[in-house]
């Protein structure tokens, strides 16, 4: 930002220099736990915002093998969830994957099914690979399919499962534990009998909110959180299909869609929201950044992105994040199909606090000179 190049010497900066006399003073204010605030004050007023993640790729063909190895160690009964998590090397005093956001990879095999809980940390899903898995979110039960997005809302009970004739499958969890846990808000609670029972229809939920534009007349939902606990990938393709017929897309993130809730329109969460963007065969975005977290999964094709200079290389099912404030474009590298990218983040909290803000590069035609 434009203070930023005058340093401390401007005036509103602290610029106090040290003494005998006020070192003594800083003592005595120790003992009582307080503290001189222009001593500290440069340091958490920071001129803009200052990331405490680094970029990370984690690339599916390292991953993978591990995360499946872990089938073999521990049951998901004794674990809680079999869960591989996604640690920032600048993040592991909090476990998180970017800021604070969690993120992890869980597995499970045919005929396995784990536990009821709930806590108050939003979750999410991203379906990488298999079939004949499903969720039960308070008394909803849903099939779940390659590259479906699934939520499950803050305070739900939910538990997830394989069927016998089901294949292993995996999936990306995302949840907000880190902010959760930082508010000194969070709670955890097994659900009394273990597992959910319920007489709702499988798939209740899709078939009767997934219709785009329409909603059941007799409607009564009345929570803060969508009706809709599956998105899935067919529907969501074709619609980004259609409306690349009728946009250039974002210079920032092509051709994007944001998941919504079908009853109001806003984020499917309170916390958390998330989207699925297409980059047309070539398509190399410009750069921009803004506050807010953001972990990305590569759904469909193969290419690149630079995040504050850095190239990092993606293919179908590798994971990244962009911590905020980082300048950040994405190129697809073929030349004749498009590629997809899901991404979960914290904007509705940076939203509703009104922290969101917004930057586009303007120099070098609006991408970043990349670290050789």
């Amino acid at each position: 930002m434009t203070n930023a190049a005058h340093g401390d010497d401007i005036l509103g900066r602290a610029r106090v220099a040290d003494n005998a006399e006020l070192n003594s003073y800083y003592e005595d204010l120790a003992k009582l736990d307080t503290g001189a605030l222009w001593t500290i004050a440069n340091s958490i007023e920071p001129w803009e915002p200052t990331p405490v993640s680094d970029p990370v790729l984690w690339r599916n063909s390292d991953l993978r093998e591990q995360v499946l190895r872990a089938i073999n160690l521990v049951r998901p009964e004794d674990a809680g969830r079999r869960v591989v998590y996604l640690r920032n090397p600048k993040r592991k005093d909090v476990s998180a994957c970017c800021g604070w956001l969690f993120s992890g990879i869980q597995v499970m095999k045919p005929g396995e099914r784990a536990g009821a809980h709930k806590h108050a940390a939003t979750a999410l899903r991203f379906i990488m690979e298999g079939a004949g898995a499903y969720t039960i979110v308070d008394g909803h039960k849903i099939g779940l399919g390659a590259r479906d997005f699934v939520i499950t809302p803050n305070g739900t009970w939910h538990e997830h499962g394989i069927a016998e004739d089901g294949e292993t499958s995996m999936w990306q969890d995302g949840l907000d534990i880190p902010l959760t846990n930082a508010l000194e808000a969070n709670f955890y609670a097994v659900h009394p009998n273990d597992y959910q029972t319920t007489n709702l229809p499988v798939n209740d939920s899709p078939l009767t909110y997934g219709a785009p534009g329409l909603l059941p007349l007799m409607d009564k939902w009345d929570k803060p959180y969508s009706p809709l606990f599956q998105y899935r990938w067919d529907p969501t393709y074709e619609a980004l299909l259609n409306y690349a017929k009728v946009t250039d897309g974002s210079p920032y993130d092509g051709v994007i869609m944001r998941y919504t809730n079908p009853h109001t329109g806003g984020e499917p969460m309170l916390t958390m929201g998330a989207t699925m963007q297409l980059l047309r065969p070539s398509e190399h975005t410009k750069a921009h950044r803004h506050t807010g977290n953001i972990i990305y999964q590569v759904a469909k094709g193969e290419g690149y992105s630079v995040i504050n200079g850095k190239r990092i290389d993606w293919k179908e099912k590798d994971i990244f994040c962009v911590p905020p404030w980082m300048w950040h474009e994405h190129c697809n590298t073929a030349t004749g199909d498009d590629a997809c990218l899901f991404s979960f983040n914290d904007l509705p909290t940076m939203h509703k606090l009104g922290f969101y803000a917004e930057q586009a590069l303007e120099e070098n035609d609006g991408h970043q000179i990349v670290e050789k």
